[in-house]
């Protein structure tokens, strides 16, 4: 191995765990930052509908291995009888509170246990459902993990937040919100993650995220 790879090996290394101390310290001061808000929201959704306060599902996080990720529920109790969905503007199956835990993202506060443990990022492409389908160019159904970008994407943390889930459309393909996860992997940094961060605060402070081109699972 040169010289040059062995530095560039250590620099890796070091951004590395730089990130993931950034990961933890975000977390725990989000946890702190909002824990009125883990005593409010569950009270809110069962004085909505009664129902249960969290909702769960597998995600594909680093290298295709499945974790479990929670949210506060936003959606009807029985959302995915016709089978699982992608949530579309004005969808019918989200719940008065629901809707506002969307507006502000709050319904992913839960994921910053997922940060903690190590299975999601604050910033990276957005964590996929195992066995997800997307619709090829004639129509065809196609495996999420045969899209070209699939691959490459799972080289890193899925995040909570990341240029796709702030830039892209909702209607936008899967293939092409690739486009974006993959220029994230190539240009990400300290800078980068920082701008993220920073613009997903904006919305959430707005109350803007359905307003977005975030795309939303469930």
């Amino acid at each position: 191995m040169t010289a040059d790879a062995i530095a560039s090996r250590a620099a890796g290394i070091v951004a590395s765990r730089a990130k993931r101390a950034f990961d933890i310290a975000f977390a725990l001061a989000g946890l702190i930052v909002t824990a009125p808000v883990w005593l409010v929201v569950p009270l809110a959704i069962r004085l909505d509908d009664g129902g249960p306060i969290f909702y769960g599902q597998p995600r594909s996080g680093l290298h295709g291995r499945v974790f479990h990720v929670w949210k506060f529920r936003s959606m009807i109790v029985d959302a995915d009888r016709e089978g699982p969905r992608q949530a579309a503007a004005g969808d019918a199956r989200v719940t008065r509170v629901g809707r506002i835990l969307r507006q502000t993202a709050m319904d992913e506060l839960p994921q910053l246990l997922n940060i903690l443990r190590g299975e999601m990022s604050v910033v990276g492409p957005r964590a996929l459902r195992p066995g997800e389908i997307e619709t090829g160019g004639h129509g065809e159904p196609v495996a999420l993990e045969d899209v070209p970008g699939f691959e490459t994407r799972s080289l890193v943390r899925p995040g909570l937040t990341g240029i796709a889930q702030i830039h892209a459309r909702r209607d936008l393909p899967r293939r092409q919100k690739f486009r974006y996860d993959r220029f994230y992997i190539r240009r990400q940094s300290w800078w980068l993650d920082a701008r993220l961060v920073l613009r997903s605060l904006v919305i959430t402070m707005r109350g803007s995220w359905e307003h977005r081109g975030s795309s939303r699972t469930r």
